[in-house]
């Protein structure tokens, strides 16, 4: 199933494909879809290649009128193609399997109707799933799609959907249709798509720079239809039109753009042409967090941005999939900030997206953002941290560094050039150079070419006077990462205001390079009470609070006026834990002492996310239950605190309904569960019961004929996978055996209830619960990657490491598992050590999690 990349660097030089004609049969039963593929494409005359096909039967294969033998040429991967001519015409006939986990051809039966619902998911190598095609980015072509399908379906694709044509019913005597779709322009397979099935749909338009008129869509399946808020989809929408023709300086360049919500989706969306797929989890079907509402809107802002970056300009290899996401994630928090209500997003990004980069920038897998990718192995576990987080963060620091005008500028012209071909990195430096007058290379080597994450903190003296005598800032690398790099940032001073309020009464911008950065601008000014290295959060550094700074930043962590600065303190604060530099204890009263004061939903989500990640791994194990209980008892408090109905008051419910251990909290869940215990303003919607419910079976006061009741009361999707997550968690012997032969060894689960199965099994409060499969799971782990795909590989090898058997015999076990490592199991092993990593971090946080006064053995 792999492919290198000097097998598509030999495949682009021999060939290049004019066209294709694909027609698909979606009546041929629930197992297989019938597949016939028309290609025309020139190569090099005498040559061979090969086109990519993961096929059930190959029916026929018939190149430039002579026939292939599938049995010597097909292999269910690959087809081989001898003796090629200059021009050539290759149709291939076969049968298809439909997939359950996400990737390729994926069919789901909704359980409220029993309707068929299809949705395709091509990136990163999966366009191979439903027809045959030369699989890699810069083999484009045009694509030409006729789909026979049950009648009553909706068909969608990139090219505008036609009216269809009735043919001949079907075996089990159904009508049929058949949807003859225009050819596409030049695209990239892997953003070709189908969606199919009764889909309902809302329509609207919107006139794009160029006078045209684009029609757009919305759509769902029919038993969400309810729940669907397409006034806000389109809304955004139009005002992503409006920023990002204006800022490219180029119209919208499809025929039309419809956005569609399908179910059991791996992404938060994908950005197919003009037929974007968006995870259903978006269509909210009760109260939900503003968080959740913001982090839908710069997921539809991002896709957007995508028709022009990834697939009207392509990049040549998955070399530059950074480039691509980091692109679409900068320009969907710049648009949400400057053309849409969301003006707090750069907040957003510094709480969710700069954590995740953080995070995953000192893994032992780091890697350059511009990353080797030697084969679509490297590329599938490459969708990481780097590549989106920390991508964004570099791109918006490089606008910083050569000026916003002249970034976009550089992006205009970069969009002129280069429409429809596929590019490199260096095709949009080159235009960023010119439009900046920048020399680009030294800071591309620095910041693209190498890894990890800089620490900034402040070195400062005073004089007698209390003024600023000098200041500089000092800038540090790890050993295993040691590049010192070009920074430019600014530098905040703030004060307490009459009102008890921190505002900034100075701000000086600056370029920090080397390891030391003298700031003669700050010479000679009152020292205030804090000084903020990276105000405004330009940079991609930690940051570390000189004394004073830090003091004030603990007392008066909920008085900032604006939310951007308390979270860089925020994420300060949470550097220092997970780094083992301060206790974890001390940072869990930081959160519980000031997040009921934070204003910024997105900022609230992460840091009861980190609580519970400080409390299951960085306290010290014989503080940890006890943590554990007065953190879910200050959450109850808050609760109860929050306004009535306020987004706070929901985030704290459900982090205390995950946290509830003890006795009195567990009847507290209940008693929100069944109304006997209210809370003012709060709706206990069907979502929200679930959440109750898995608490409570977790806690062990609820069992299997309670999650089966409260699936009779929500027999959806939603509901099938809840109570799959809430039967995983019963917390009994059998209920985990039972658990994992589902998901481990029959393995038959679709990747949404596997992936809710793997959540619920690893919810325990009994640890012990998870000793008996720590061993299993290091034994079945190399099995379950060479048989399932690799979405629903990853679920398993990521949610079942035994994490929760925090102790150096879970590393150990885990060095001797990556010892016994083939060479080329590098998927594997890169997930195994950031496992590993995970567990050896935690040990030394709790092994630093002492506070004053008490003495550690």
């Amino acid at each position: 199933m792999n492919l290198t990349r000097t097998e598509a660097r030999e495949r682009a030089e021999l060939i290049s494909v004019e066209s294709y004609d694909v027609s698909l049969d979606l009546t041929k039963g629930d197992k297989v879809f019938g597949s016939s593929t028309h290609v025309k494409f020139t190569a090099a005359p005498g040559s061979s290649t090969f086109i990519d096909a993961v096929t059930h039967t190959v029916h026929s294969i018939t190149l430039n009128g002579r026939q292939l033998d599938p049995a010597e040429t097909a292999d269910g991967i690959r087809i081989q193609l001898p003796d090629l001519a200059g021009s050539n015409e290759l149709t291939v006939v076969a049968d298809a399997p439909y997939m359950n986990t996400g990737e390729g051809l994926h069919r789901f039966v909704d359980p409220v109707d029993g309707e068929v619902y299809l949705y395709t998911q091509f990136e990163v190598p999966d366009s191979r799933r439903m027809f045959a095609v030369f699989e890699q980015p810069d083999l484009k072509g045009t694509f030409a799609f006729t789909v026979t399908a049950p009648s009553h379906w909706d068909v969608i694709s990139n090219s505008p959907t036609p009216a269809p044509e009735t043919t001949t019913p079907a075996d089990d005597g159904g009508a049929r249709s058949v949807w003859s779709f225009a050819p596409t322009p030049r695209l990239s397979s892997y953003v070709t798509a189908l969606i199919a099935g009764p889909y309902q749909s809302v329509r609207s338009k919107v006139t794009s720079s160029d006078g045209r008129v684009i029609p757009l869509g919305v759509f769902a399946r029919k038993s969400l239809m309810q729940y669907l808020d397409a006034d806000n989809i389109f809304e955004l929408t139009r005002q992503g039109f409006e920023f990002f023709e204006a800022q490219f300086g180029c119209p919208y360049p499809f025929e039309k753009y419809d956005q569609l919500f399908v179910p059991e989706f791996n992404a938060g969306a994908m950005e197919n042409a003009g037929a974007v797929t968006i995870l259903e989890g978006y269509v909210f079907r009760g109260k939900v967090t503003d968080a959740q509402v913001e982090r839908r809107a710069i997921t539809v802002l991002h896709e957007l941005a995508h028709m022009w970056f990834g697939d009207l300009v392509t990049m040549r290899w998955w070399n530059d999939l950074w480039l691509n996401e980091s692109f679409a994630e900068y320009m969907s928090h710049l648009a949400a900030v400057e053309n849409t209500s969301f003006t707090s997003a750069w907040t957003t990004f510094a709480s969710v997206e700069k954590s995740w980069a953080y995070r995953q920038d000192q893994l032992p897998t780091t890697h350059p953002i511009f990353a080797e990718i030697n084969d679509l192995q490297d590329v599938e576990v490459n969708f990481d941290g780097i590549t989106y987080a920390k991508g964004a963060s570099v791109l918006r620091q490089l606008v910083a560094w050569v000026g916003p005008e002249q970034f976009m500028a550089g992006v205009r012209e970069y969009f002129a050039k280069h429409a429809w071909q596929n590019t490199e990195l260096s095709d949009l430096m080159v235009e960023l150079e010119k439009a900046s007058g920048r020399d680009l290379d030294q800071w591309g080597r620095l910041w693209l070419e190498t890894a990890g994450v800089n620490t900034l903190q402040p070195e400062l003296t005073l004089d007698a006077d209390g003024n600023l005598a000098s200041f500089s800032i000092i800038q540090t690398a790890v050993e295993e990462w040691p590049t010192i790099r070009p920074h430019r940032l600014a530098v905040g001073f703030y004060n307490l205001n009459g009102a008890g309020k921190l505002e900034r009464i100075h701000r000086e911008e600056l370029d920090v390079d080397g390891e030391r950065t003298e700031v003669p601008g700050l010479t000679g000014l009152a020292q205030p009470d804090l000084i903020l290295i990276n105000d405004d959060d330009l940079a991609y550094a930690k940051v570390r609070l000189d004394e004073k700074s830090l003091a004030t930043a603990t007392a008066h962590l909920k008085d900032f006026s604006r939310s951007l600065p308390r979270t860089l303190v925020w994420n300060s604060a949470w550097d220092a834990a997970r780094d083992g530099e301060t206790p974890a204890r001390r940072y869990v009263r930081l959160i519980l002492a000031n997040v009921g004061s934070e204003s910024d939903s997105s900022v609230i989500q992460t840091q009861l996310r980190q609580l519970a990640t400080t409390l299951n791994f960085y306290v010290a194990e014989e503080y940890r239950e006890a943590t554990a209980v007065d953190a879910a008892a200050s959450l109850r408090d808050l609760a109860a605190a929050a306004p009535g109905g306020s987004d706070a008051q929901l985030q704290f419910v459900k982090a205390f309904a995950q946290l509830a251990r003890s006795g009195n909290q567990l009847d507290t869940v209940a008693g929100l569960l069944d109304g006997s215990e209210t809370l003012a303003g709060l709706t206990v919607d069907q979502d929200l019961r679930w959440e109750l419910v898995a608490s409570l079976v977790a806690g062990g006061r609820l069992g299997q004929d309670d999650i089966d009741a409260e699936l009779d009361r929500d027999h959806t999707a939603s509901g099938q996978n809840a109570a799959a997550l809430a039967a995983a968690a019963i917390p009994t012997a059998e209920a985990k055996a039972k658990a994992w032969d589902a998901i481990v060894v029959k393995g038959e689960l679709s990747n949404a209830l596997q992936g809710s199965a793997v959540t619920g099994f690893m919810r325990v409060l009994d640890r012990t619960l998870l000793e008996p499969y720590a061993e299993k799971y290091f034994e079945a782990v190399p099995g379950i990657v060479a048989k399932r795909t690799h979405a629903l590989a990853q679920q398993i090898v990521v949610g079942l490491y035994p994490a929760l058997l925090t102790t150096q015999a879970t590393v150990d076990r885990t060095d001797r598992f990556l010892a016994g490592l083939a060479a080329d199991s590098t998927a594997l092993r890169r997930m195994m050590l950031e496992n590993r990593d995970g567990v050896a971090r935690a040990l030394r946080a709790r092994a630093a999690d002492v506070l004053p006064g008490e003495l550690r053995a």
